[in-house]
């Protein structure tokens, strides 16, 4: 990386994204509540796909205080099809907190705002540099890619050398006047210029200073190690249906989904032939459903459904109304829907 930075490098971007900035909800009025909601939502997930979720939580909550007083069941329905769950349990949480502890209102530095559940470094530099003013640069996949590219930066941006590398770098670059345009200004420009394929070099402001296009290197930076293996996990569910409803179960902890309702579940690490799950239900001869395959960041669940007439009242059955309003995985979501369950 050069030793020297570019003093026209904040001024430059804080003009691009002057005039070519999407307009947004939450930046037409930057509240906290409204700047925090949209970070958590985008958190792993694209705009266009995350845009129909903040307006859905804003018309059921339009306050902190409104989350805050909703049920986690609630909040995970209006979740459900974003994924990575933890972010809608710990957005619950947060709400909870900023009411008892904050009365409300959130806190107003990056240092406060870091101790909220779900809240790390980029969010809170989002919510402080956004709403406050206070000059603390943001760390994403979209700043990765700018910084490396432009400074020439080799280390894997997923490797634990790159945020505190990438964090220091960014707070000697940013406005410490505009640090709300300059933070939203290199987010925009990673997002819509400076993308990871096809990036429009040939139009962008920040060519003559760019490490990457004097030396070709833009399909080579940013860079990253070698992605985790990706892990295979077999499911077969077992449907059990008691006239107009089926028997589910609210996932636990320390596993995908939590606090969501699935069914009764075998599980495998390797697939399982029609006599030996026969057996291991306990059932002479049981029919399955065609597979379904669920991808997740680092697994992908294969899975298959058996409905089964049942009158044993151990389980928790829920009428077919009643699931409907249930939180639950894309995956059973897409099965109640093919086999007629849900309206």
């Amino acid at each position: 990386m050069s030793k020297s930075l570019p003093k026209n490098f904040a001024s430059e971007l804080i003009s691009w994204y002057s005039e070519n900035k999407r307009e947004l909800p939450w930046r037409r009025n930057p509240k906290p509540y409204n700047v925090w909601l949209s970070e958590i939502i985008l958190q792993q997930t694209r705009v266009n796909q995350g845009l129909p979720y903040y307006y859905r939580f804003i018309e059921h909550f339009s306050t902190v205080k409104d989350l805050a007083a909703a049920s986690e069941q609630e909040v995970l329905r209006l979740w459900q099809g974003l994924g990575y769950y933890s972010r809608a349990r710990n957005l619950h949480k947060c709400a909870k907190q900023v009411c008892e502890f904050h009365k409300g209102v959130f806190p107003q530095n990056f240092e406060a705002l870091k101790k909220l559940p779900g809240i790390g470094d980029y969010t809170a530099a989002a919510i402080a540099s956004i709403c406050y003013k206070e000059p603390v640069a943001v760390v994403d996949g979209n700043v990765y890619r700018v910084m490396a590219r432009v400074f020439g930066i080799d280390t894997p941006i997923n490797s634990p050398k790159a945020k505190p590398e990438f964090f220091d770098l960014g707070n000697k670059l940013i406005d410490t006047q505009r640090p709300d345009e300059y933070n939203q200004g290199i987010m925009e420009f990673g997002a819509l210029h400076c993308t990871p394929r096809n990036p429009k070099c040939d139009v962008c402001p920040l060519s003559k200073l760019c490490i990457a296009k004097q030396k070709g290197l833009q399909g080579v930076l940013p860079v990253k190690e070698k992605k985790l293996k990706v892990r295979k996990r077999y499911f077969y569910y077992l449907v059990r249906r008691n006239a107009q409803s089926l028997a589910m179960k609210k996932r636990e902890e320390k596993d995908i989904w939590q606090g969501l309702y699935d069914f009764e579940l075998v599980e495998s690490t390797d697939p399982l032939d029609g006599a030996t799950l026969a057996k291991r239900v306990g059932v002479k001869k049981i029919l399955w459903s065609e597979e379904y395959k669920h991808i997740l960041t680092h697994q992908i669940i294969f899975a298959r459904f058996a409905v089964l007439e049942s009158k044993n009242k151990d389980h928790n059955y829920f009428s077919y109304k009643k699931i409907a309003a249930l939180p639950k995985p894309v995956l059973i979501s897409k099965f109640l829907s093919d086999k007629g369950f849900l309206k």
